[in-house]
């Protein structure tokens, strides 16, 4: 094994990272990469926060993980339900949640849910009109159970813009609904099903919701965006908007976590697909990891992305039975189910540099790691 050469290549990893810091596209970034039980790979450089005051980003920093917030844990709730018996793929939606059913939407499946082919609008404003509201009527509803209470129903009770499975469009709505049926489901909510059922027994002691307001010690987080709406650089505190007006906990984001604990998780997906997990049924999980064609030509599994031919985060190498997803804030997590690979790379795009760049450093990333790996 070429390990020297395979050292050699992944310093340009480290290479493409400081060039995005130097050029003002991410204050800094984690990697963990592994493929096999030998080859590692793992760099923390840059800074988790810029303002309002420096700190280095280091490998236990904790990240605010956005949409990996819909396979870390909504996701993976659904998975252990549907091998408790407790949930079918083909269960239909307003059979759990009968509010659902309104305006014609009485056939939306949980896998047109997982699969984004529900036919819900994929995004709306609700943080926005909570706020109209307050101003208007004197009221607080932003972070409380009547303001998240509020978004809940409105998307319940909301039309669908197609038919189910017409098309497969990504979106934050169906896995809001996603994650109230989990807790229906589970009988409690989603953060206290993942804690004890997930988080737990795998020892991911940095991954958590955490309530609005954010009231903890911040020196351990990486920061987001100076946020126009609360007036403030996020720190500590969830960056998607409708998951801040839900109070901190929802099923399409809020999720933070460290680099080693989202390692743990994929290192478990993994075992769940060669049937060696002892908290993921084998067979379910190669079904939630199976490109459902949903509708057909679609790249989505069940809650997980799949490579896209030609233009995918996971970049070139990443083999077809690979799983993954994105999150906005600029985070990612690819698993090679072929190959026994795993790319985790974290960092907080948004802050002090907003949306400015194409942000095409995931995929750079994942190539020169992976090709340093083939080295091997």
């Amino acid at each position: 094994m070429r390990l020297a050469e395979v050292r050699r290549k992944l310093q340009r990893a480290d290479r493409a990272i400081e060039k995005a810091i130097d050029g003002g596209e991410i204050p800094g970034a984690v990697v963990l990469a592994r493929m096999g039980g030998e080859l590692r790979y793992e760099t923390a450089l840059g800074a988790a926060v810029i303002a309002p005051e420096r700190h280095e980003a280091r490998l236990e920093t904790i990240y605010d993980l956005a949409s990996l917030t819909k396979v870390m844990a909504t996701t993976a709730a659904a998975m252990l339900l549907v091998a408790d018996g407790k949930l079918r793929p083909e269960q239909r939606v307003a059979d759990v949640l009968p509010a659902f059913s309104e305006r014609g939407k009485d056939e939306i499946t949980l896998r047109h849910l997982l699969t984004h082919a529900s036919g819900l609008r994929p995004w709306r404003a609700y943080h926005a009109d909570l706020r109209e509201r307050e101003l208007r009527k004197g009221e607080t509803l932003v972070g409380t159970p009547a303001g998240r209470q509020s978004i809940v129903e409105r998307i319940m009770r909301s039309a669908p813009v197609h038919d189910p499975g017409e098309a497969a469009v990504y979106g934050d709505l169906g896995f809001i609904v996603l994650g109230e049926l989990v807790a229906q489901v589970a009988g409690e909510p989603l953060d206290e099903f993942c804690r004890r059922r997930i988080w737990e027994p795998l020892e991911m002691e940095s991954t958590h919701f955490n309530p609005v307001p954010f009231e903890g010690a911040r020196a351990g987080y990486a920061a987001t965006e100076m946020c126009v709406w609360r007036e403030k650089i996020l720190w500590g505190e969830v960056h998607d908007s409708n998951a801040w007006a839900m109070g901190g906990l929802a099923g399409h984001a809020g999720l933070f976590s460290a680099a080693a604990d989202v390692m743990r998780f994929a290192d478990e997906m993994l075992r769940a697909d060669r049937d060696a997990s002892a908290i993921f049924d084998g067979a379910v999980a190669r079904e939630f990891f199976r490109r459902q064609d949903t509708p057909l030509g679609s790249d989505w599994a069940l809650g997980w992305d799949t490579p896209s031919e030609g233009h995918s985060t996971s970049g070139r190498h990443f083999s077809q039975r690979s799983i993954g997803h994105t999150g906005f804030t600029g985070t990612s997590l690819w698993i090679d189910l072929e190959r026994d690979l795993v790319v985790v790379l974290l960092c907080n795009r948004v802050h002090q540099f907003a949306k400015k760049s194409r942000f095409e450093l995931r995929p750079q990333v994942h190539d020169l790691v992976v090709e340093a790996f083939l080295a091997a």
